[in-house]
């Protein structure tokens, strides 16, 4: 079968409005696969600043601007291998990840170390959860935790719903703060230990409770804007040692903007860790399309976390399915986001299907 020298890709234009526009599809490397793609991810804070920023672009449009391309997670079944790719086939059903690469688009040349075998029981839509999962897997082997500790889950989008879930199968009791009501529910569905409306409850009492009065052993930055105040609450929600110190680990996954003092300043004794990436080798060029880190010394890379993640979406102890709250077909990719930007807090995982 002829190989396609065009594909559609999903763009952001200067009007608000999403479009697929026509390129051509990257010519095969050394190392990398095409994949025909049949489901992908939209994370709507990374990709699109926002679902309200393409409401924002509508009412002041920029005709100047070029169409941005964009999508970093998606599933398909391979099409062609390139040179030295001996782990896969044409056929193959993968899960694929990566910026530039496993973008919104019907097809897809990505480095083979971005790609993992798809399970025969996880479908194309669960596969495309793959690059979230996996920066949510970092997120947790970042934070170390011990078995029983308490954490916190600042912000229940998609990284902050899927840290969650995998806190607790790392033993540990995990309560959540967000400010959308949908949210706090979809997170009661996949189990979640305490859900609290922040501004709403008091967040600082509830934890407090949660934790017994003993404090968080942990948290997740999985939130995005201006939060002082809310930084604040986490940081007298942390445990105290004898002399005053709040004490334990804050991870930052997501964009939150606040002042550096807030978490650092008076007597505060805090671990903070970024961790905005699916795990080791991935934008390590040589890597992507190249051989293995040894995995004696490099148990966990990206492609394993991938790997691992996918598992857990097999035996059904990672919960994407309650994630998914939209499926739009591509072709008819700016109408179906339309149909959502009115209610904006209704959507958390967007499906674009392929086929």
């Amino acid at each position: 079968m002829a190989i396609a020298t065009k594909r559609k890709v999903a763009a952001v234009c200067g009007d608000g409005h999403l479009r697929a526009i026509e390129k051509d599809v990257p010519e095969l490397q050394h190392g990398t696969i095409l994949v025909d793609v049949h489901a992908s991810l939209v994370s709507p804070g990374t990709e699109l600043n926002g679902w309200r920023g393409l409401a924002r672009n509508r009412q002041n449009p920029d005709s100047g601007a070029a169409p941005r391309p964009f999508g970093y997670s998606n599933a398909g079944i391979v099409r062609q291998i390139g040179e030295g790719v001996t782990e896969f086939k044409p056929g193959d059903r993968v899960a694929c990840v990566g910026a530039g690469y496993a973008m919104h688009t019907d097809l897809a040349v990505v480095p083979h170390h971005l790609a993992v075998a798809l399970p025969d029981k996880v479908t194309f839509a669960q596969g495309a959860y793959a690059m979230l999962a996996a920066t949510a897997m970092h997120t947790v082997r970042r934070g170390e935790p011990a078995l029983g500790e308490s954490v916190c889950v600042l912000g229940l989008g998609l990284v902050g719903q899927l840290t969650g879930q995998l806190y607790q199968l790392a033993g540990n009791f995990v309560i959540g703060w967000d400010q959308v009501e949908r949210r706090l529910q979809i997170a009661k569905t996949w189990g979640i230990d305490r859900a609290v409306h922040a501004g709403t409850e008091d967040e600082v009492a509830a934890t407090r409770s949660f934790t017994r009065g003993l404090g968080l052993d942990a948290a997740v930055m999985a939130n995005a804007g201006e939060c002082d105040q809310t930084v604040d609450n986490l940081v007298r929600s942390m445990k105290v040692s004898p002399d005053g110190h709040p004490m334990g680990r804050i991870m930052i996954v997501g964009w939150p903007t606040f002042r550096f003092a807030n978490l650092i300043g008076g007597m505060n004794n805090l671990d903070i860790r970024r961790c905005s990436r699916t795990g080791p080798g991935y934008h390590d060029e040589a890597w992507e399309a190249g051989p293995a880190y040894p995995p004696v010394f490099m148990r966990w890379t990206t492609r394993t976390n991938l790997e691992l993640c996918m598992r857990l979406i097999e035996e059904g102890r990672l919960n994407v399915d309650s994630l998914t709250t939209h499926r739009i077909p591509f072709s008819d990719l700016d109408a179906g986001i339309d149909r959502l930007l009115d209610e904006p807090d209704s959507m958390l995982g967007v499906i674009f299907e392929y086929h």
